[in-house]
């Protein structure tokens, strides 16, 4: 029997399946979660590895959209080692329950992005760290009164066709998402030719109005960046890019994805349940973490700038300006459930299952259904990470004292090795 062959069954367990905590065995083969029934009444067979998950919940793989480095790799900077610096990202990623992500390039100039983007391809996750689904690109083509940590004479505007935009990135074959300012002159006629790449386009760093905003979703866009941050607050005769999350000319539903940094540092606690009880299904948790994620306060860099950590908080160096986040996706998603009061699978599925759907692989991530990738995480019910899965693999095994799985789960990876 190969490797691929092994039927693994998870007992003992709670699931997160059709919105809802359910008790039932999770079924893994080759990579995938299959259903039992077939192995029972057409194979009759009975499982070669059983899991005893002592009631800890299982949930999908965290999928990170927006992540600009940690661990002191900064993707936009590191130019000459950013191979390297990837896979110490994705490594580090596993920790904190992230099984995908999309590695975020700030705006930057076009050299940078002609050596950087062919370097970092899309990559199947396992022990060496989380999948690559592709890479975002968060610029150049924004408005410079909405730059925020971005590099204001590297921002572009678009004038004329596709070749453009073949010109300042000099390689899309790897690019899941780019984030540009509606407001631009032609931005429709360039949000259409990327959504025929298949590349989600996402709104940001913008002074656009409602108008503008609605303008673009209709051309293809689906997704708002860090909402309420870096674009015009909200106002009650023109909400702005705000206002697309209850837009009664967009008759998607949801109406449109956003991206809610929910780090307590950088969205009122209030902004974030107005977001939250306006477009619930909309929510994704984003961290726009930076490279001084994981690391002790003091100067570091985000692309072509300096930043500056201080008091658990990172700016541009000298200034006030907030420049990203350095919280993990699993204290972000702690800290939704707290300021919204969810549920506990609505505040997991905000960081799994809508990102998915987002960028349209719900098919295969973010979610536990047969036929999914057997990508999952094991957690408390503080939703504290005890263990991270990629392909029905074990690739973190949590070290604190109180994580009662610690022998099972060092059981199994000795059986999978």
């Amino acid at each position: 029997m190969t490797s691929n062959e092994v039927l693994t069954q998870f007992q003992n367990c709670r699931l997160i399946r059709n919105h809802q905590l359910i008790i039932e065995d999770l079924w893994i083969r080759n990579g995938k979660i299959i259903n039992p029934e077939k192995v029972f009444f057409d194979e009759k067979r009975a499982a070669d590895i059983k899991y005893d998950c002592k009631g800890c919940i299982i949930a999908p793989g965290f999928i990170e959209l927006q992540i600009n480095g940690g661990y002191g790799v900064d993707f936009s900077h590191d130019v000459d080692t950013v191979e390297i610096g990837i896979e110490t990202v994705a490594k580090g990623l596993l920790s904190t329950g992230v099984t995908s992500f999309c590695p975020t390039i700030v705006t930057s100039p076009k050299e940078t992005y002609h050596r950087i983007l062919p370097k970092i391809k899309k990559k199947q996750g396992g022990k060496h760290g989380a999948t690559i689904l592709g890479i975002h690109l968060e610029g150049p083509f924004i408005n410079p009164n909405k730059k925020g940590a971005h590099p204001e004479n590297f921002i572009l505007d678009f004038d004329h066709g596709f070749n453009e935009i073949l010109e300042t990135y000099g390689y899309l074959e790897n690019t899941k998402i780019i984030t540009l300012a509606p407001e631009k002159k032609n931005s429709e006629i360039l949000i259409k030719a990327l959504i025929k790449k298949d590349i989600t386009v996402a709104l940001g760093h913008s002074m656009a109005n409602l108008s503008e905003g609605e303008k673009a979703v209709e051309a293809g866009a689906t997704l708002i960046t860090h909402l309420f941050n870096a674009m015009l607050p909200f106002h009650h005769r023109d909400p702005g890019l705000v206002g697309l999350l209850a837009s009664d000319k967009i008759l998607n539903e949801p109406p449109i994805y956003f991206g809610i940094i929910a780090d307590g540092v950088h969205t009122h606690p209030s902004a974030v349940r107005i977001a939250h009880r306006t477009n619930p299904n909309g929510l994704i948790v984003v961290t726009d973490a930076i490279s001084a994620m994981g690391l002790e306060e003091g100067i570091h860099h985000i692309g072509q700038l300096d930043l500056e950590v201080r008091n658990g908080k990172a700016y541009i160096a000298g200034t006030s300006t907030l420049c990203g986040s350095i919280a993990t996706m699993d204290e972000c998603v702690r800290i939704l459930q707290k300021f919204t009061g969810c549920s506990l699978v609505y505040a997991l599925e905000t960081a799994s299952l809508h990102p998915a759907k987002c960028l349209k692989i719900d098919d295969k991530k973010g979610t536990l259904n047969y036929g999914s990738d057997g990508d999952f995480i094991f957690l408390n019910d503080n939703l504290e990470i005890l263990s991270t899965w990629i392909a029905g693999e074990c690739v973190f095994i949590s070290k604190q004292k109180d994580n009662i799985l610690k022998q099972e789960f060092e059981k199994i990876s000795k059986v999978n090795s």
